[in-house]
């Protein structure tokens, strides 16, 4: 069993043509959520995988084996639940409403412009439903969020906050009177 034990995040940084040459591994959701698992790449070997605890792994990420070959992650076709506002009645805001409630519940969502996407779960089917929601089975990809609190929700840093000195003056208050002339952005003067 061919050992990997680190991952290179959309194969950031290695050469595409290095990582068109690799084999694939197609892993459903709940494998790719785990940091210790088997799995069997498109060249038949058997691979024996150990990450850091905690790490996820998403469709695009490259794993390294101790061989040093590379190993492209692709998301696995699964059930799952897609869910769109009703066409009748329904708005984007209806898509807002229903990831607010899922969200609540800690129910791993995949956010689409026009769509959400879950695991099957009848209970949050039926609720969905009762908010004219319109469900339909599929099977496809999944690729939850991330989480806000995610190292990994998007790859761009920011910069440290700068800090804001504010000046502590002691002038007089401005008082407003009969002679008082300047605008107060609310249509008239004074």
């Amino acid at each position: 069993m061919l050992q990997v034990s680190k991952l290179v995040a959309q194969g950031q940084g290695l050469a595409a043509a290095l990582i068109r040459r690799a084999t694939t591994v197609e892993l459903d959701w709940d494998v790719r959520q785990k940091s210790r698992f088997d799995a069997t790449d498109s060249g038949g070997r058997q691979l024996g995988v150990f990450l850091p605890r905690g790490t996820v792994v998403r469709g695009g990420d490259v794993l390294v084996a101790e061989d040093g070959s590379l190993i492209k992650v692709q998301a696995a076709a699964q059930p799952v639940l897609r869910i769109s506002a009703c066409a009748e009645h329904g708005s984007a805001f209806d898509l807002t409403r229903a990831a607010y409630h899922l969200g609540n519940r800690h129910v791993p969502i995949e956010l689409k412009p026009d769509h959400l996407k879950i695991e099957p779960d009848h209970v949050l089917a039926d609720m969905l439903r009762a908010m004219h929601l319109t469900l339909r089975e599929e099977s496809a990809a999944f690729e939850p969020e991330a989480g806000a609190y995610s190292s990994r929700g998007h790859d761009h840093a920011h910069a440290a906050p700068k800090p804001i000195n504010i000046p502590i003056t002691t002038a007089a208050p401005h008082v407003h009177g009969p002679g008082c002339k300047h605008e107060h952005g609310h249509g008239h003067s004074h």
